[in-house]
């Protein structure tokens, strides 16, 4: 049975990339600029499978890796913790691009937009990392269930994307326009979430490792 701590651990983690701007960010919010909330939604729904995706080849295979190769929780620990060091170090670097960087986009139909959704988030190497390297670690083997552990996690993360990116679709011209015209807004932004994304980094090197108990 998965526990609170790991559940909040991974929504944590979920919401930190999820306000960090990535290319399924910035695609949603395009996309609702371009062609409206629908399209963004249905952009959304290809986002959520493409999720799907990457969890069920996780719960399908993360009981084998730590079966046969105890020593890969640390490599996936230390991959984990540096890709959060190095999102951080995107939030607050001199010179980084706004929060919301919306570029024009043509009108598609309803399965171009699903599939194009999907596409962006399989090819996000961000959402790779997070199933691979990230979510892996808040499985403790001594808990028994590996499988349904990643499945609960996993399914939490995805609970948090498609909230927050659904908020984004939904408000995607307002919030371009706040921004944009609050710039000391998107600065704080950017350094609060470092910060966050650089203490989980920091969590996460030194948490030990789930298979010693």
């Amino acid at each position: 049975m998965v526990s609170v701590g790991a559940v909040a651990g991974i929504a944590a983690v979920a919401l930190g990339m999820v306000l960090t701007p990535g290319p399924n960010m910035i695609y949603l919010v395009s996309r609702s600029l371009a062609q409206g909330r629908r399209a963004g939604l249905v952009s959304l729904a290809g986002v959520a499978a493409a999720f799907g995706v990457y969890l069920l080849a996780v719960v399908a295979g993360i009981t084998a890796v730590f079966a046969a190769v105890p020593a890969a929780y640390t490599v996936l620990k230390v991959a984990g913790a540096g890709y959060l060091l190095w999102l951080a170090w995107g939030a607050v670097r001199p010179g980084a691009g706004p929060v919301f960087a919306p570029r024009g986009l043509a009108p598609e139909r309803t399965g171009r937009l699903f599939s194009m959704g999907m596409l962006t988030a399989l090819l996000n190497p961000k959402i790779a990392v997070l199933y691979v390297s990230l979510l892996p670690q808040f499985v403790d083997p001594a808990r028994g269930g590996v499988a349904g552990q990643s499945l609960v996690l996993g399914l939490t993360q995805i609970a948090v994307a498609v909230s927050v990116n659904g908020v984004f679709v939904l408000t995607a011209g307002s919030v371009a326009e706040f921004l944009g015209r609050r710039p000391s807004w998107v600065r704080v932004q950017r350094y609060v979430m470092g910060t966050v994304l650089g203490a989980l980094a920091v969590q996460m090197a030194l948490g030990r490792s789930p298979a010693s108990g």
